[in-house]
């Protein structure tokens, strides 16, 4: 299974006082414009995903139905799921993952620093070694689900993706 982990984009700052509570923080204009050229640079490389899931959060969500549009995905499959929610175990989207037989291309989006531990998990690393940016994007194919053993396909700054779409 390829799995492509994308960190959700820049979303409103926690001082701003229009933040709404976090599970409600959603993409600023920015987030949204630079998300879609992340998007847009992924789509590029021709990849079509089987399933696309979700922290249930709002800038979470945004940035997956972005994502969606530009894979031509319909953002009505999005699966949303607490085990991508900040602080929940790796081991949960293992197992999730681990579930579904059909999917050979999935891609999750979620929260820092929760995806770092899930790409560490990945490799049986007892630390975080990757510090995805907003809208930063890693490209693992699991050789084993669960437990997961993965090899590194890349890993891309936003910046480095918007390029490619250029």
């Amino acid at each position: 299974m390829d799995l492509y982990i994308v960190r959700h984009g820049i979303a409103i700052d926690r001082e701003d006082p229009k933040c709404p509570p976090d599970p409600e923080r959603y993409l600023t204009e920015e987030g949204l414009e630079k998300t879609k050229q992340v998007a847009k640079g992924v789509a590029a490389l021709g990849i079509t995903p089987d399933l696309l899931i979700s922290s249930p959060y709002v800038r979470a969500i945004q940035t997956a139905e972005i994502f969606a549009a530009a894979l031509d995905y319909s953002k009505q499959k999005i699966h949303r799921t607490d085990v991508l929610l900040p602080g929940a175990e790796p081991s949960l989207l293992f197992r999730e993952l681990a579930k579904d037989k059909q999917s050979s291309c999935v891609f999750v989006f979620g929260h820092a620093p929760q995806l770092d531990e899930i790409i560490a998990a990945a490799f049986g690393a007892k630390r975080n070694f990757t510090s995805l940016k907003k809208a930063g994007v890693a490209a693992l194919n699991l050789k084993r689900i669960s437990p997961p053993s993965a090899e590194l396909l890349w890993l891309a700054t936003p910046r480095l993706v918007r390029r490619a779409a250029k």
